[in-house]
């Protein structure tokens, strides 16, 4: 009923997991990642503590492998289950049990696994392999092409309802809200379309706080070039056009600071009164 990708970027050593189903809120049960450790996708009559369990043992010394083995001896519905685990090496395994649900299986590539269950027809691991292996810009990016590419193959054979997108960054040491995106779709007729706009405006809202964060330093033209970004990534968004009428205002675009403050306004009137208290707070000159 479900078709995931766990991969590693050799290049930056982020690691992800990427999700859809035709089940309410894949997001809660399949993707586990752990920054400098790995990832897990736990699927198929899933056990959600394989999770926790496999990153635990690759934390203590495990390979992916060993990791994996050790949870499917232990686990008396095993020929249930599918998972797959990679480490921040890149090291992949996965597990495909005879029970599960035709068609099914799973394929790996360089620091990827990709399985699926419950399929229309044969072919959709390969299918996101290939999907993923030809697809350019960010490990986000090359994941969501891998799951556009399991839809294209036939997908789950009961449709579409629910779809995730987690990646950490490589930094053992960092927060657990720093370097981590983590997007999901509930319940939504097309939810790899949704999880794609999602991620624009993650992107957008990201350019937003850096913008602002910019024109604390004084370099006020870098902080109108993101605020640009941000605004062309999500048009007519009345949050956007606020916030980049700070920066526009910040840089000396006086004319573009009020134009944009209105079409604010002609959203939502109360923005006057958010910038009031922002500047009441410190936050403006």
């Amino acid at each position: 009923m479900t078709y995931s990708i766990v991969a590693h970027d050799r290049e930056t050593g982020a690691l992800g997991v990427a999700v859809q189903s035709r089940w309410f809120s894949v997001g809660q049960v399949v993707p586990w990642v752990e920054a400098g450790v790995g990832a897990v996708a736990s699927q198929s009559f899933a056990e959600p503590a394989y999770g926790p369990r496999a990153l635990a043992a690759i934390r203590g010394g495990a390979t992916p492998e060993q990791a994996l083995a050790a949870l499917i001896a232990a686990d008396p519905k095993a020929a249930t289950r599918q998972v797959a685990v990679i480490d921040v090496t890149g090291r992949a395994a996965a597990h495909t049990g005879k029970a599960c649900v035709g068609s099914c299986g799973h394929a790996f590539g360089d620091g990827i696994s990709c399985q699926a269950n419950m399929m229309e027809r044969a072919g959709v691991p390969e299918a996101m392999l290939e999907g993923f292996g030809c697809a350019e810009g960010t490990l986000a990016d090359r994941l969501l092409a891998g799951l556009d590419a399991a839809e294209a193959a036939g997908g789950d054979v009961r449709g579409r309802q629910s779809a995730a997108l987690v990646v950490v960054c490589a930094q053992l040491d960092a927060l657990p809200h720093e370097g981590r995106l983590e997007l999901r779709v509930d319940d939504h007729p097309e939810p790899l379309s949704e999880l794609r706009r999602l991620l624009t405006v993650q992107r957008a809202y990201t350019d937003l706080g850096a913008a602002l964060d910019t024109v604390m330093t004084g370099d006020t033209e870098l902080a109108w070039t993101i605020a640009v970004r941000a605004l062309d990534s999500m048009p007519g968004n009345d949050q956007a056009e606020a916030f980049a009428s700070l920066v526009a205002r910040a840089s000396g675009r006086v004319d573009e600071a009020e134009r944009l403050l209105a079409a604010a306004c002609a959203t939502n009137p109360r923005w006057p009164l958010w910038i009031e208290r922002f500047h009441a707070a410190g936050h403006l000159t």
